[in-house]
């Protein structure tokens, strides 16, 4: 177990057959921290309004979260586009979960990063929701291709993780554009505040990098990239690539301690 400062975690879709929830368990049981960011679209709202696929799995992460709550973790939660109901409750608390519209957080080592989904800073989602939401269809059906790949690759032992939705975000050309816009639209409103950094989600892209002074951090998501950000105690903030699944004795040890409180 790694006690660190603090975890930020984006974009987990909970209630959605994408949502890699087991992957989320491991990396839960093996770090604690004093700060917990969840940093919009934890919850799918917009999926689930096609169809819900909530498992057990899924209701352990939830129970985790609101257990760390209870037990002293600050948690605090900037919801998404995907869970927007939830930004009629922000300035409110629910089972010792903060609600905010973004967050600035000081790092151990003084520097000023502010936390937000990002969803402000793409014009598809603002001014088009309907092609956001066609987009978000694309999107899970690539994530839905790549588990029947992953199986083939694994029945002909292939080693390594090998994502469809990654590679079409690394290679089509637009993709590109879109990241590559988003991070300087988001790094240029950071600047004009004065702040050191940010940390957001939505995009799917996962990275940390220095952009004209500021430093710009996308944790990444829990449907294709497995990826959060953690802040060591010296301020130190570190991508994390999680790959490991809870074991079913491991999942079920948690299943059986939640059930039982």
């Amino acid at each position: 177990m790694s006690h660190v400062r603090s975890i930020f975690l984006s974009d987990i879709h909970l209630g959605t057959r994408a949502c890699q929830a087991d992957r989320l368990l491991s990396f839960l049981r093996h770090h604690e921290s004093d700060y917990l960011f969840l940093v919009g679209d934890i919850i799918d709202f917009w999926s689930m309004s096609r169809g819900i696929h909530w498992t057990r799995q899924q209701n352990t992460v939830v129970q985790k979260i609101l257990k760390r709550a209870r037990r002293g973790t600050r948690v605090i939660f900037i919801p998404g586009n995907h869970d927007e109901a939830l930004r009629e409750y922000v300035g409110t608390s629910f089972g010792d979960i903060e609600l905010v519209p973004e967050y600035v957080h000081e790092l151990a080592d003084g520097r000023r990063f502010v936390l937000l989904h990002g969803d402000e800073f793409d014009q598809v989602t603002r001014y088009h929701r309907w092609v956001a939401v066609l987009g978000d269809v694309s999107y899970n059906v690539l994530v839905r291709i790549n588990v029947h790949l992953s199986w083939i690759r694994r029945t002909l032992r292939i080693a390594g993780y090998w994502s469809l939705a990654g590679f079409a975000k690394r290679k089509v050309k637009g993709a590109l554009e879109f990241i590559y816009g988003f991070e300087e639209a988001v790094v240029r409103a950071v600047a004009e505040r004065g702040l050191d950094g940010v940390v957001c989600g939505h995009i799917h892209a996962a990275a940390m990098k220095d952009i004209g002074g500021i430093v710009y951090i996308n944790c990444g998501d829990w449907v294709d990239s497995c990826t959060a950000v953690v802040e060591h105690h010296d301020g130190r903030l570190e991508l994390v690539h999680w790959m490991e699944a809870a074991t079913g004795a491991e999942f079920q040890a948690d299943l059986e301690l939640e059930e039982a409180r």
